[in-house]
């Protein structure tokens, strides 16, 4: 066994790729992507010079870290700047929220999503009580913004 280990070091090297690949799916960060293409590497390498565990190894290592250090951010940038692309915080623009403490303009308190959140009104005539349904209109910074579900989102005037 530890012979057809030594003489098949790249099918090691290849399951780690692919096990890393597949946790990848469920992270969808690019990071663990970015070490199964070392581990690919390494597979690469170890095919080609079976008995030399330091170069697979070294190759592997500048493969993950030039993937995660150079092509890593330039991917991310291109996926965040697509159009459709909404981070979680602004996936909570449009949802419902329970007021847990009173809220006016000057702030107040929401559970979204079993998260609590600070929060404000977008009207400043408008009191939302405890228990009260809102309705999440933006995000600022950490502040949820914030009008009542049962009236509706209110008028602004723009001057147009």
């Amino acid at each position: 066994m530890r012979q057809w280990l030594s003489d098949n070091l790249w099918s090691l090297w290849l399951a780690a790729a692919m096990l890393l690949g597949v946790a990848e799916m469920l992270t969808l960060d690019l990071t663990l992507l970015m070490l199964a293409a070392g581990a690919l590497a390494g597979a690469g390498t170890a095919a080609v010079f079976p008995d030399a565990w330091l170069a697979q190894v070294l190759v592997a290592l500048a493969v993950a870290g030039l993937s995660l250090f150079l092509l890593r951010p330039t991917l991310l940038a291109k996926v965040r700047n697509a159009p459709g692309y909404r981070n979680s915080v602004n996936k909570l623009v449009g949802s419902t929220a329970t007021a847990t403490a009173e809220i006016s303009v000057t702030g107040g308190e929401v559970k979204v999503d079993g998260q609590l959140w600070t929060a404000r009104t977008l009207d400043s005539s408008v009191r939302v009580l405890p228990g009260q349904l809102v309705e999440i209109y933006e995000v600022e910074g950490t502040t949820l913004v914030v009008y009542p579900s049962e009236r509706g989102l209110p008028y602004r005037n723009t001057g147009l």
